[in-house]
């Protein structure tokens, strides 16, 4: 039965949802830090006001398998509550948020999302990971604070941070216990604030204060707004590129940034720096590009896609389909290779009998970031989020990181493209525009939406970052999963009126055909000039490396080389004929040595019955780097000597004088000579191959060595991080428990009343002052019996009663006097009662000696004048 939403229910949700936005206002405070984390903390919550107006969440490294009592301890510091996260607890605030042990932790809309780490122990990076969730979930209103830890994790989330215009705060390197973090964090990141950990909540209040007041400057006024639209009329002459469609605030903090560099402190001043200084606009340019990428960013997206999405899309695709993807921003190409990699899987797993051609668009207005993309080279830190599985199926390892395999990276095509003026990639199945949306003016975002509408097929597939909008008030993409947002494209409607960009469309709306199919069809075209130009006009040519084995061959060079007999060998010094034997070794050591074009003019060549007249080129290769080193022969038949020679028969002499008989003999002699040093040069260089081999598996296994140790350092410093919290926890515990023995060591001697502590085995555990008058006791003698030391009570009994209570648990008292010197006897009440733990467990006797002298003394002379009174009444009757 479906329930009925009544005029209440929608009240309420109205007034939720007007909570939330109001929720989403105030800045959130992501505070890092790991090893001497503690102290940092408290000196930060100390000096913050309760009411400032932030939320903030700590994320330390954590022992995953111990309790934390950092929430426990941060509340002594601060009037504000704090609160270990549960999962989906919503931030408020006012309020501290602090990680659960062994959990990672993202934020979205305003909640606080807790998973399960990939490694229980390690290397992780969980603050990198919060703080990238929450530059996309806050923008401009988050602040990444980096405190005292060892590493560098906090690094990466702090730049994504930065470049969605929050604000970077770290400690003073110099006032931290551990430098690590923060120094690493100043090295990747301009930062915003540095300072001593008591002294930044005063300084991000009064950052936040000033820099509210400056953007309001920048943008207040009909003259700044005047100024600042010069400013993006000097960039688009500059580099040809608009800015006037970004968001102005966004555009103005990049404009600030710059003015505070170079200590200017009005626009007006501004201005004329940039006109004066060309660079100054690059630089400006380049802060207005905005690159925040990683692989695998948002990791629902990627299993939504993988597990739910593709396959199905691969089942309606036909075999030999070409499947045309463009993600637009790239920025360094994280992205485009994450969907290039699940691409490969979802259709290694599909495991259909069909075949598919990739081609992947990738495009980026920055051209240094598109150059790094192009090169598909990532350190260590930035495939973090990679598990090793597929960095082994999808990477090579190399010297200081890894590069993407040769399968990936020929999917994928780089090209700077200006998603605003360029003509768009068309016939589309796969659209990716990733938090790029957000940057642009409304007017921008629907013109764009109409844009990738003609951009993508039918049914195609569109995905935009977590940070957009839902675009629900557009008709034209149907919402497949409005949190992720993913969407598909509706049927192509007719237009009444044109698409008003890119300019490169025409009025009516349509590409130019001409140029498109120029486009599509260019690659096809140079494949067929060349595969002519090789077959038809192209002499024949090999291509060796430096020991002769050839790796690639051009036209038909029968002529000049047949298979060796034995073994099949592709080797020059084996294939070549007679004639080219004798001279090419001696050629391929010159061009080697040289680098130098090499020409041996008009070779005789013998084949099977005939002989040919070459001129033979060898040519040593330095570029591309790929190629460096190999050489590439070039044959030329040299047709107008054989006419010459076939031509003119000339009579062949009969008589040979001893003197040529002798000369061919030696040189015979020489030619098998050189043949033999041959053969052993080759044997040589076999020996020396099989070496080389040998010390490159050795290389190879003391480098997997060398990562192995790599990571067992790595995860031993994080295991010394966690330890550095834990041990930091437990001094804080000690020092507790040291005050809390004190304060009860102080209040039983402030009774005045002698208490013995006994255990099960009625030794002595701790004793007050006051019972050294009854009992000869040291501090030595803790652990002794008690019925080994001596008293001055006249209790005989004493042991028979403690044993007593301790088996049957119930309490006695008994009074006792004791003998004092020359004062007479003193009275005691002696009480004897089980120790009870905590967790009400008995652990032991605790007997107490109350003095009760002077009221022995008042009931003895009471009972005096009792005696007194009794006898005068009788001698009255």
């Amino acid at each position: 039965m479906k329930k009925v939403i009544t005029k209440k229910d929608n009240s309420e949700f109205q007034t939720v949802k007007k909570q939330t936005a109001r929720q989403a206002s105030f800045p959130i405070v992501g505070i890092g830090t790991s090893a001497g984390g503690l102290e940092a903390l408290k000196l930060f919550f100390e000096n913050m006001p309760e009411k400032s107006g932030f939320a903030f969440v700590v994320i330390q490294h954590l022992e995953p398998t111990s309790k934390s009592v950092i929430s426990e301890l941060l509340q002594r510091y601060t009037s504000m509550e704090v609160l270990q996260v549960k999962d989906y607890m919503c931030v408020k605030a006012n309020h501290i948020y602090v990680i659960p042990p062994n959990k990672s932790m993202s934020i979205l809309n305003g909640f606080l999302h807790l998973f399960a780490p990939i490694k229980a122990h390690g290397f992780r990076l969980p603050i990198d990971y919060f703080f990238n969730s929450l530059a996309d979930d806050k923008l401009d209103k988050s602040i990444g604070v980096v405190l005292s830890g060892m590493g560098s994790d906090g690094s990466k989330g702090l730049k994504a941070i930065k470049d969605r215009n929050g604000i970077a705060v770290v400690q003073d390197p110099k006032s931290s216990k551990f430098s690590g973090m923060p120094q690493s964090a100043i090295n990747m990141v301009k930062v915003d604030i540095i300072a001593p950990a008591d002294e930044l909540p005063k300084k991000i209040i009064s950052f936040l204060r000033t820099n509210k007041v400056k953007l309001s400057k920048v943008l207040e006024g009909d003259k700044n707004k005047n100024n600042f639209e010069k400013i993006i009329f000097l960039i688009r002459s500059r580099t040809g590129h608009d800015f006037s469609h970004y968001k102005t605030n966004m555009l103005s903090r990049r404009i600030n940034h710059r003015m505070d560099v170079h200590k200017i402190t009005t626009i007006e001043n501004y201005i004329p720096f940039l006109q004066e200084n060309p660079n100054e606009l690059d630089s400006l340019f380049e802060d207005f590009l905005i690159g925040v990428t990683s692989f695998f960013r948002d990791t629902p997206v990627w299993e939504k896609l993988k597990k739910a999405i593709l396959p199905e899309l691969f089942k309606t695709w036909p075999d030999g389909y070409i499947i045309r993807v463009w993600v637009s921003a790239c920025s360094t190409g994280q992205e485009v290779y994450s969907l290039a990699i699940i691409l490969k899987e979802v259709f290694g797993q599909l495991k259909i009998k069909k075949s598919f051609i990739f081609q992947i668009f990738a495009t980026d207005l920055d051209t240094t970031a598109i150059d790094k993309a192009r090169k598909g080279f990532f350190s260590k830190k930035e495939l973090a989020n990679v598990s090793q599985e597929r960095i082994n199926s999808f990477f090579v390892k190399e010297k200081d990181g890894f590069r993407v395999s040769t399968s990936i990276r020929e999917m994928i095509v780089f090209a700077k493209h200006d998603v605003i003026k360029d003509p768009p990639f068309t016939r589309l199945d796969i659209l990716l525009c990733r938090n790029l949306l957000i940057y642009f003016k409304k007017e921008l975002q629907t013109k764009l939406m109409n844009l990738f509408h003609y951009s993508l097929k039918e049914g195609g597939l569109m995905v935009l970052g977590s940070a957009e909008n839902n675009n629900s008030g557009n008709t034209q993409f149907k919402i497949i999963d409005s949190k992720l947002k993913i969407y598909e494209n509706l049927k192509k409607t007719r237009r009444n009126k044109a698409l008003s960009m890119p300019d490169s469309l025409n009025e009516t709306g349509k590409p130019n055909e001409s140029a498109l199919k120029f486009e599509e069809t260019f690659e096809s075209i140079q494949t067929f000039t060349n595969k002519l130009l090789i077959d038809k006009f192209t002499p024949a040519s090999i291509l060796i490396n430096g020991e002769g084995d050839i790796l690639y061959i051009t036209g038909h060079t029968g002529k000049y080389l047949e298979p060796a007999a034995g073994k099949a060998n592709m080797n020059i010094y084996k294939m070549a004929r007679e004639g080219l034997s004798q001279v090419i070794p001696r050629a391929i050591r010159e061009s080697k040595k040289t680098q130098a074009p090499v020409k041996l003019m008009n070779l005789k060549i013998f084949t099977n019955n005939d002989e040919q007249i070459v001129n033979v080129t060898l040519q040593f290769i330095k570029k591309p780097i790929t190629l460096k080193g190999t050489i590439m022969i070039v044959f030329n038949d040299v047709h107008d000597i054989n006419k010459e020679n076939h031509g003119k028969s000339k009579p062949i002499k009969k008589y040979i004088s001893s003197k040529e008989e002798e000369l061919e003999i030696e040189l015979q002699r020489i030619n098998e000579e050189l043949q033999n040093s041959y053969e052993e040069t080759q044997t040589m260089q076999e020996e020396l191959k099989s070496t080389s081999e040998e010390m490159q598996s050795t290389n190879e296994e003391l480098q997997s060595t060398n990562e192995e140790l790599t990571t067992s350092k790595e995860e031993m410093q994080s295991l010394n991080e966690e330890l550095q919290t834990v041990n930091m926890e437990l001094q804080t515990r000690v020092a507790d428990y040291i005050i809390a023995e004190n304060d009860i060591k102080n209040l039983l001697n402030s009774t005045d009343i002698a208490t013995l502590f006994l255990d099960k085995k009625l030794q002595i555990r701790r004793f007050t002052e006051e019972l050294t008058k009854l009992f000869q006791l040291r501090n030595s003698d803790i652990g002794r019996p008690f019925s080994d030391l001596n008293n001055k009570l006249n209790y005989p009994n004493l042991e028979t009663d403690a044993q007593e209570v301790l088996k049957t648990l119930i309490f006695k008292e008994t009074t006792v006097d004791s003998i004092d010197g020359p004062s007479g006897n003193k009275w005691f009440t002696v009480r004897i009662m089980p120790y009870r733990t905590l967790d009400d467990r008995i652990d032991g006797l605790v007997i107490t000696f109350v003095d009760i002298t002077d009221s022995k003394l008042w009931e003895s002379k009471l009972n005096e004048k009792i005696k007194m009174l009794n006898k005068k009444i009788k001698t009255v009757k």
